[in-house]
């Protein structure tokens, strides 16, 4: 506001400055005229012009060699104009002896039937005192505009940004303490509603993950609290009176139990943490998948006996370019979580092909299968559908970490008629059979 009305008055200024100075030359322009008129001009010591008195506006005619043939009085003693700048119609400045700065108008005439110079003058006295009046009043106007305006402008700012306020302070106390408080979307003003949507989504957003991070380590507490308990009472036992060697081995054996049992528990949060943090780290190295398959159904063989349940193998004889780590882990948890739902006498069928759009590696049971409500949510971590339905825990959401981290996908579904299937996607290149 100050340098557009600094730049408004410069303006102005120059303006009226410039139009002050036409009038005059405009008036000397006049008078030139009237002393000349028929051609001829005398008696200017009787005149002191059409506006003022002598020391205002004056006039001399001069001979072409500057000598003053005829002045006004008070300038009567020197010659306005030199020689050289006697030239017809020309606008000069001039401060003569004893006088204000004057405006001079120099014409030709002729004075007894020879050549001569008119030269009318008039002081720039008002012109200044118009400046000065002018400047004065820029001076006194030009702060108070400003002032006045600033009010208006801090006043205007205030009333536009009294919503952003009161939102930022409705924003402040939403914290973990508070996460479903939320901000007043503003009526009228369309910018600042979309605004308040947009932060109340984003605080919906980070409200659900509260609630997931609050309900994931309360499901890891409850899942770490069991084992280590049973692991307590296992060492208590074995500890509480002398056993026999059979006695310290079963206690032993139990314990060694729940400690794989931790150390899986523990495997599985270290994945989904690192997958949480930005990814699972992956190292894809050439993997037959016959040999990956066989050697899983292989491990597990002997909990599938002691739960008589049947095994089947059937792999791709192709070798792909996958984390045979990761890929082993996901297995594992899909065998596992297999062999626990499907009753005595069922079968676990593990599956690995290879295609266009990577490794497709499938395990099927006949267990329950998953409920509508345990299948919409099968792979999330710790969920535990009702009684009869696949428990997940971690297994399930571990398995879909794997295939997030190599590009790729988990589903789960019903067969027809009994049992489940988890099938997980990996991309990754073929490199042709083994």
């Amino acid at each position: 506001m100050t340098i557009v009305s600094l730049g408004v008055a410069a303006f102005v200024y120059v303006e009226v400055r410039g139009d002050l100075r036409h009038q005059v030359e405009l008036g000397l322009r006049a008078r030139a005229q009237a002393l000349t008129a028929g051609g001829r001009t005398g008696a200017l010591a009787s005149t002191s012009g059409h506006y003022a008195d002598n020391d205002e506006s004056v006039a001399q005619l001069l001979s072409p060699d500057g000598r003053v043939l005829e002045s006004t009085k008070s300038v009567a003693t020197a010659p306005l104009v030199i020689p050289s700048n006697l030239r017809r119609g020309r606008f000069l400045d001039a401060r003569p002896q004893g006088l204000d700065a004057m405006r001079l108008f120099v014409a030709s005439t002729t004075h007894n039937g020879r050549p001569a110079f008119l030269v009318v003058g008039a002081t720039m006295s008002d012109t200044r005192e118009e400046l000065s009046r002018l400047a004065l009043l820029f001076a006194i106007a030009l702060p108070v505009a400003l002032a006045v305006s600033s009010l208006i402008g801090w006043l205007l700012a205030g009333a536009a940004l009294r919503p952003m306020r009161r939102m930022s302070a409705e924003a402040a106390v939403i914290s973990a303490d508070q996460p479903d408080r939320r901000i007043t979307v503003p009526r009228g003003e369309p910018a600042l509603a979309v605004l308040a949507t947009t932060l109340n989504e984003t605080f919906d957003r980070l409200q659900e993950s509260i609630r997931r991070e609050r309900r994931f380590a309360a499901n890891a507490s409850h899942e770490l609290r069991t084992p280590l308990a049973t692991l307590k009472a296992e060492v208590d036992t074995a500890l509480s009176a002398p056993r026999s060697p059979a006695e310290l081995r079963e206690a032993l054996e139990a314990a060694a139990d729940e400690v794989r049992h931790l150390i899986a528990i523990a495997e599985g949060l270290l994945v989904l943490a690192r997958e949480g943090e930005g990814g699972l780290p992956i190292t894809r190295t050439p993997t037959s998948l016959r040999e990956l398959v066989d050697d899983r159904v292989a491990a597990f063989a002997a909990a599938a006996t002691a739960a008589d349940v049947k095994m089947t193998a059937s792999a791709t004889d192709a070798t792909v370019e996958i984390d045979r780590r990761r890929a082993r882990q996901a297995l594992d948890n899909l065998i596992a979580n297999a062999l626990r739902h499907t009753p005595p006498g069922g079968t676990v069928a593990v599956s690995a092909t290879a295609g266009a759009e990577g490794v497709r590696l499938a395990v099927s049971d006949d267990g329950a299968g998953f409920s509508e409500a345990a299948l919409a949510a099968a792979f999330e971590p710790f969920n535990r559908a009702s009684t009869g339905d696949v428990g997940a825990g971690l297994g399930l959401a571990m398995a879909r970490a794997v295939a997030v981290a190599h590009g790729g996908s988990a589903t789960a579904a019903n067969r027809p008629g009994r049992g489940a299937v988890v099938t997980l996607v990996l991309p990754g290149r073929s490199d042709g059979n083994a």
